[in-house]
């Protein structure tokens, strides 16, 4: 079995790649003995801490280690898996013995089975993922303070709030297969954020801020963080109802994340080998105007979706989903792709850092190009059926006149199909909201029945 790179960790987080590694060959070994024809297993640990702070006092401080082992065998086509949280050897020898368990009474899926070996990742490169963050509770809780009163000290009208936070996480995870893969990768995760309350006579509105980041000091400023939760939060006073029609909508940064969440959902394999997406069959079919262009690049150093191989150690790679508005891939494990009659794109636990390309607009020359519509900026409710493609959410937001924003307007509902929502993408700002898997600025919406008054 040929061992990858082990990634750099420290002693300070007390993780041992070395051990947890020695435990997945383990593993490996007791499940073959076992009489399993195939195997795979995951160890993984975890460490850090978060505060929580609400008008100067500490509301909480909360200390986490976890851990966690899984394994998975396969007898010909039946599968079994078990998992645990204690690493003794009577108790993975008990786990391992579960999952064969378990197989030898499932009934055989002809697409089970591990992640074909030729797609497996075997040159591993250092991404940069692992930045633990050396900072005590005690400076955490400043941090924390100093964001919360930045918040509270930029305008009269906060009066109230609902804590900042800071957390920082580090983990470990091996994972091996028994036809050759073993690798190890450390990440860490670090966040700051702050909610607020603005009130104006009987009127009170909430809105917050946060930055996220695998190094703590590439985070926003704390005091950056809250005087702009609290402006978000000030802005919204005031907020009128609006009465039903038709009208161009911009999605901000941060709402249009989750557009290209329900794209993802749509060409996910699960999804279409259920014939249950309103993608279905689409691919090499227009489903964007010709200048949209989304991809995957998973080997960005640092980035938080970053990964050098997917769930079964299958090899990443920066690839085109969508190019000239043209869906170009699916995305697929390994077990999804045998369904489809296709390859893995080695997304087995989802995508690796997308991105869709932007009209070099900043958001005031969407609001331009828009001149009368809805900025919305934030939107609520489980309204989106990815069968149907029917899309039906709360929201808040906005009202745009002239190319700028008026007033607030909140309680209304927007509705459309996200199919038809796609092609009508008349513009992507520039103004890219990087928190996250998914990098994207506001979209502008050709048109879309605002359900009001």
């Amino acid at each position: 079995m040929m061992k990858q790179p082990t990634a750099p960790h420290t002693s300070s987080a007390n993780l041992d790649a070395g051990q947890l590694t020695d435990i997945v060959q383990d593993i490996l070994q007791q499940a073959k003995r076992r009489g399993a024809s195939a195997s795979e297993a995951g160890i993984s640990i975890e460490s850090g801490f978060s505060v929580n702070v609400r008008l100067g006092e500490v509301e909480t401080i909360e200390h986490n280690r976890d851990k966690g082992l899984g394994v998975t065998v396969y007898f010909g086509q039946r599968k079994g898996s078990a998992s645990t949280t204690d690493f003794s050897p009577r108790a993975i020898a008990d786990t391992v013995e579960a999952a064969c368990n378990i197989a030898r009474y499932t009934e055989a899926d002809e697409y089970a089975g591990l992640a074909e070996a030729q797609f497996l990742a075997r040159d591993i490169p250092n991404l940069d993922l692992f930045h633990p963050w050396q900072i005590d509770t005690a400076a955490a809780v400043e941090l924390a303070c100093e964001c919360e009163q930045a918040a509270r000290d930029s305008d009269a009208r906060i009066t109230n709030t609902e804590g900042a936070y800071v957390s920082t996480h580090s983990g470990l995870r091996v994972y091996g297969t028994s036809h050759g893969f073993l690798a190890d990768t450390a990440s860490s995760h670090h966040s700051l954020g702050c909610t607020v309350i603005a009130q104006q006579a009987d009127e009170m509105q909430r809105d917050y801020w946060y930055s996220v980041s695998r190094l703590a000091t590439e985070l926003e400023p704390a005091v950056a963080i809250g005087k702009l939760a609290a402006q978000r939060a000030v802005q919204r006073l005031q907020a009128r109802h609006i009465k039903t029609q038709q009208l161009p909508v911009i999605f901000s940064a941060e709402v249009a994340r989750g557009l290209l969440g329900h794209l993802i959902r749509a060409i996910s394999g699960g999804a279409l080998y259920r014939k249950a997406s309103f993608l279905l069959d689409m691919l090499d079919q227009t489903i964007f105007p010709q200048y949209i262009h989304i991809d995957e690049r998973p080997h960005i150093p640092r980035a938080l979706g970053s990964a050098p191989f997917d769930n079964e150690g299958v090899a990443t790679q920066a690839r085109a989903i969508v190019h000239a508005g043209q869906l170009q891939s699916y995305v697929l494990d390994s077990y999804a792709a045998r369904r489809l009659g296709m390859q893995t794109t080695g997304n087995a636990g989802g995508v690796h850092n997308l991105f869709i390309s932007d009209s070099g607009m900043d958001l005031p020359g969407l609001l331009q190009k828009m001149q009368r519509g809805i900025l919305v900026t934030e939107v609520m409710g489980q309204g989106v059926n990815i069968v149907s493609g029917d899309y039906s959410r709360g929201a808040t937001g906005f009202w745009v006149e002239n190319g700028v924003i008026q007033y607030p307007i909140e309680e209304f509902t927007l509705a459309g199909n996200l199919k038809q929502m796609f092609t009508q993408v008349l513009a992507i700002g520039n103004d890219i909201d990087r928190r996250g898997n998914v990098h994207t600025g506001s979209w502008l919406i050709e048109n879309m029945t605002i359900a009001g008054e």
